[in-house]
């Protein structure tokens, strides 16, 4: 009975480490790179959102037992259209917080020309703002500052890849001059390329517009990106995947390589786009790699 006892209060207290603490605003003031519209917020299915203008953080931490001081912030796909929050981003969160990873989910501003003053760095500003927020914040809520990543599925991979690639030119108000540098980036099934020979077409579309110049076709192909300071990276992709062509995991895969920055990729033969919906392991590899690098125990 005592051991049963104890069983029980170990399976609550992981249960409650899985849930949201807070959701607070990405920024304390004014939205930087907006501008006044009607469009408003709305689930167009379930977990699924679009016309976001008022980014957030969903704040899930680890129990204190079990904390590793890792955080990573987690930013859902969508082709730049819409944010699957739930499927990618709150399942993906709960899971790293059962891992001892405080994660907070980003619900970023999708690129917009009714909404945004320059529609191309308005993601981008929301994903260097939520670096910038995690770190400062890193006291409150149990973090090392020198153990913040990145994690991006889809388009979100891109997001993530571009943060972790043009971290030096701050897009945002940045007075105490806090690293934009992740420490660490995952992409699952990420859009790397804008390119003609790899893009995701309505990825591009969506955040560059119809007729990209070459050089805005270059600036966000970040493949093309990669310094000797590019952090770590773990990649996976399937093999198969009809949406995004897994050329853009591979092409990434080569050029960290060549510039000698760690990284480790898997693929997988068959799963298609969206695979981690369908394979519940997909994401023991990533612990191992984890583990391996000292972010988990």
């Amino acid at each position: 009975m005592k051991k049963s006892c104890q069983l029980l209060v170990l399976l609550l207290a992981s249960g409650l480490s899985a849930q949201a603490q807070e959701i607070i605003p990405l920024y304390a003031g004014t939205v930087p790179n907006a501008k006044p519209s009607s469009v408003k917020e709305v689930q167009s299915s379930p977990g699924v959102y679009r016309g976001i203008t008022t980014p957030t953080l969903e704040v899930y931490l680890p129990d204190k037992a079990t904390a590793t001081g890792t955080a990573i912030v987690v930013i859902p796909g969508g082709g730049y259209g819409v944010v699957v929050y739930q499927g990618e981003g709150i399942g993906t969160a709960k899971a790293l917080a059962q891992k001892g990873v405080a994660a907070f989910v980003l619900k970023y501003r999708l690129p917009s020309d009714s909404t945004m003053i320059d529609k191309t760095t308005g993601p981008l500003q929301d994903a260097q703002q939520a670096i910038k927020r995690v770190r400062e914040g890193a006291a409150k809520w149990g973090i090392d500052p020198g153990k913040v990543g990145i994690m991006g599925f889809s388009a979100g991979g891109h997001l993530a890849s571009t943060e972790a690639t043009h971290f030096d030119k701050a897009q945002i108000d940045n007075p105490g001059n806090t690293s934009l540098r992740p420490d660490f980036q995952v992409l699952v099934y990420p859009v790397i390329s804008m390119r003609d020979s790899l893009a995701h077409r309505g990825s591009r579309d969506n955040l560059l517009g119809k007729n990209p110049s070459r050089q805005t076709i270059e600036l966000f192909s970040n493949e093309s990106q990669i310094r000797p300071n590019t952090p770590p990276t773990y990649l996976t992709h399937a093999a198969d995947d009809k949406v995004v062509d897994v050329d853009n995991s591979i092409a990434y895969f080569e050029a960290l390589r060549h510039q000698k920055i760690p990284v480790e990729m898997h693929i997988y033969p068959k799963g298609d786009h969206g695979f981690i919906f369908r394979q519940p392991s997909w994401i023991d590899p990533l612990f191992d790699w984890m583990k391996r690098n000292n972010w988990i125990r």
